[in-house]
């Protein structure tokens, strides 16, 4: 393949050393779909002139964006609860009373794999319209073995059917269906554990994922998936402390967990836990934002410990119906706190560690992906700044314009 050189940028690498790596009047060669050279145009090697030259008009050059947590397949919406939450149910009340995520196991259960692909690209279609080139999709509707399998068949058909990187997770351990209600060690092991196992053996598991609270599952629950997770050689990853604090997150972290996602309710016990394990922090704005919680994840202490904060979507029909990685990056910064630099890193680089990707994508390195999203702006922050509004000229993906 000829190589590709794209020239009169900016371009933000996210590689530390100065804010957002920042070069002016960068250049960027790509070759075999990786990055072969990046830097400032005058010291471009001289092999790089007989490639094929893209001007990018003073444009702004990024990673391709990463959304690290989604539930994107699916079956149904949830607008109703949402009118529901908004006349006073809370969040937990509308679990408990049959709606929450049961009420999309039903949805789900009565799609077929092809619907669950016909709902969910549109989705897809919305990231990918605002530069995403990979993204997470967990299963964890089915709340069976066969309709959980069912999920990630068409979370795997979304990326022949796109051009984008799917990664999946088994999110089997996420709420107990009516046949099991009372008897959640037993659904650990027949569904959540015996389901990982088949669904692992039809490569179809990426990561292993689990919902930690209250109204989900205990750490020690959610640790016998996890030691699963580990004989089959799987990373995992928790929701945990979204809601109240069950200490999931430093158990996860216990486990090498790859990242701890929500932590509104985290202590400084767990994020010491997070820092030790080099376990990345994913926070969730948009369901911070859906279900109007007023406790903010530690972001400080993340902070200071060194712990890398990703940030993602969560989209999906309950608690976060968001499929904006731009809005995502607005509500991070107005709600969190996260400075423009730390919210484009958390959709770039963090996001790419969160998912176990990091050597390969995420930064614009040498040898990695040249997965590359330029936009019709000047200044970084501004991605983050404006609400409601895609500046994106063109997504590129290894290198091909």
């Amino acid at each position: 393949m000829t190589a590709q050189v794209f020239r009169n940028c900016r371009i933000a690498t996210m590689v530390a050393g100065s804010p957002y790596g920042m070069v002016d009047q960068g250049a960027l060669v790509a070759e075999n779909g990786r990055i072969k050279w990046v830097g400032p145009s005058n010291q471009m090697p001289a092999q790089a002139a007989s490639a094929e030259i893209h001007d990018l008009g003073g444009r702004l050059m990024t990673p391709a964006l990463i959304d690290c947590h989604t539930h994107l397949v699916h079956g149904g919406n949830r607008a109703r609860e949402f009118e529901m939450r908004l006349n006073g149910a809370s969040y937990e009340e509308v679990a408990r009373a049959g709606g929450g995520i049961v009420s999309t196991m039903t949805a789900t259960r009565e799609a077929t794999e092809d619907q669950l692909v016909t709902q969910a690209l549109p989705r897809l279609d919305a990231l990918i319209a605002e530069g995403a080139a990979l993204v997470e999709v967990k299963s964890g509707y089915g709340l069976s073995i066969a309709d959980e399998i069912k999920m990630l068949r068409a979370a795997r058909k979304l990326a022949q059917l796109r051009p984008v990187r799917i990664v999946t997770s088994w999110l089997a351990a996420h709420a107990l269906p009516p046949e099991y209600r009372d008897r959640a060690d037993q659904y650990i092991q027949e569904v959540a554990i015996d389901g990982l196992r088949q669904a692992h053996s039809q490569g179809l598991v990426d990561a292993v994922d689990g919902f930690c609270e209250n109204i989900a599952f205990s750490p020690a629950q959610m640790a016998l998936v996890f030691q699963a997770a580990q004989d089959l050689g799987l990373p995992i990853k928790l929701h945990a402390e979204q809601l109240s604090n069950l200490g999931g997150a430093a158990m996860a972290a216990g486990f090498g967990a790859i990242s701890a996602d929500h932590l509104e309710y985290l202590d400084g016990d767990g994020v010491a836990a997070l820092a030790a394990a080099g376990t990345v922090a994913v926070l969730l704005p948009g369901a911070f934002y859906t279900l109007h919680e007023t406790q903010m994840p530690p972001v400080q202490a993340l902070r200071d410990a060194g712990v890398p904060i990703a940030i993602a979507t969560d989209a999906n029909p309950g608690s976060s119906p968001l499929t904006s990685l731009l809005l995502t990056m607005n509500m991070a910064a107005t709600l969190f706190r996260l400075t423009p630099q730390e919210a484009l890193f958390g959709v770039t680089q963090a996001a790419a560690t969160a998912l176990g990707q990091g050597d390969d994508t995420g930064s614009l390195a040498i040898g990695k992906r040249a997965d590359l999203a330029i936009w019709d702006v000047a200044d970084p922050a501004e991605l983050t700044y404006r609400i409601g509004f895609n500046p994106l000229y063109r997504r590129i993906l290894k290198g091909v314009m």
